[in-house]
């Protein structure tokens, strides 16, 4: 088991962390056969995720060829992939013939997705999360794929319900959630026609130092602003913890496609963690509207009984948030809109 630290204090270090490889990842690359690619490498868990599958090869003694895929706007993240020892390929997704150009590896993780101001630009939504997929399950036929979706296809469930399970009928409220639906639905029927293999994740929400749910609450604690409270309630998981499983879900993909929520095993009070982030940050917290009856949430028993539990509790990533923020850490800037309760994102 990984020994974790009391404090992260550098990005070197939290990269470190994310992408450090446990037992079950290095075992797993030591017996599964052919090289990997990462389509939509650029984003926020790509480089760690693929930097996790490297250094798992190479404590595992193997050789694979390992491409990151991207149109790479940051020029310095492409180089520390490279110089990682990750091949990079620049293009847009969107392009067909790009696609098209790409070669056809045995195992792939499909990260592509826009969330962040989907409502602005409704048709690129939905052409990134569910026009690419169709090509990209067509292109990449004969390979297993892993393909992140989000747990926002649900519904809100009563806070008392433990969380929607797999076994549930989506609901998706607003073209986000609607245009995600349309991406499952895509790798499914790709699956089903062409006997691909894939598994889907439903991802809410993944939380490191710079950004997610947790770092939404921090800051607004720490400026000062209004907690809101309609939603109520949330999940949230380790991004380290992810990237665990995410990689070890490639020997779970199946035909049709398997369908797997990723998230914490807890169901976390906003009022209770903005208490905690207050006291740790010794500043006071104040709040606005009450909590709903309902929220999003998932539940992850079904992965747990496959890949095992995550290792990180809330606690330890709720202390390294509020250290971080003290010291001023970098941050993404990017809001999770996790209080969103109409789908408008």
């Amino acid at each position: 088991m990984t020994v974790y630290p009391d404090k992260i204090t550098s990005e070197t270090q939290l990269e470190e962390l994310l992408s450090h490889p446990g037992n079950k990842v290095i075992e797993m690359f030591s017996r599964i056969d052919g090289d990997i690619m990462f389509l939509g490498i650029g984003g926020k868990i790509g480089p760690t995720l693929a930097l996790m599958s490297k250094r798992a090869c190479d404590k595992a003694g193997v050789k694979k060829r390992i491409i990151g895929v991207s149109l790479f706007e940051s020029e310095e993240q492409r180089n520390k992939l490279e110089n990682s020892g990750i091949e990079t390929i620049h293009g847009d997704l969107l392009d067909m013939d790009f696609i098209k150009s790409l070669p056809v590896m045995k195992n792939v993780y499909f990260l592509a997705g826009m969330k962040f101001g989907s409502l602005d630009n409704l048709s690129l939504t939905w052409a990134v999360n569910a026009f690419l997929p169709a090509l990209v399950v067509e292109h990449f036929s004969q390979s297993r794929i892993v393909a992140f979706s989000t747990g926002c296809v649900y519904q809100l469930v009563p806070v008392g319900s433990g969380g929607s399970q797999e076994t549930e009928m989506p609901v998706p409220v607003g073209e986000y959630a609607q245009s995600c639906l349309g991406r499952e639905r895509m790798f499914e029927y790709g699956s089903k026609k062409n006997n691909t293999k894939v598994t889907l994740i439903r991802l809410n929400y993944s939380v490191e130092l710079r950004y997610g749910v947790l770092v939404d609450i921090a800051l607004k604690v720490r400026n000062k602003q209004a907690v809101e409270l309609d939603m109520g309630y949330f999940n949230m998981i380790w991004q380290g913890d992810v990237n665990d499983m995410v990689l070890r879900s490639i020997e779970i993909t199946s035909s049709p496609a398997a369908v797997l929520n990723l998230t914490g095993p807890e169901i976390l009070s906003v009022r209770e963690v903005a208490n905690e982030f207050a006291r740790l940050l010794e500043t006071d917290v104040r709040f606005t509207g009450k909590e709903a009856t309902t929220a999003l949430l998932s539940n992850s028993g079904r992965i747990y009984s496959l890949l095992g539990a995550p290792e990180v509790p809330v606690s330890r990533v709720i202390q390294w948030i509020a250290g971080w923020i003290k010291d001023e850490g970098k941050l993404l800037g990017k809001p999770t809109h996790f209080e969103v309760r109409d789908g408008k994102y």
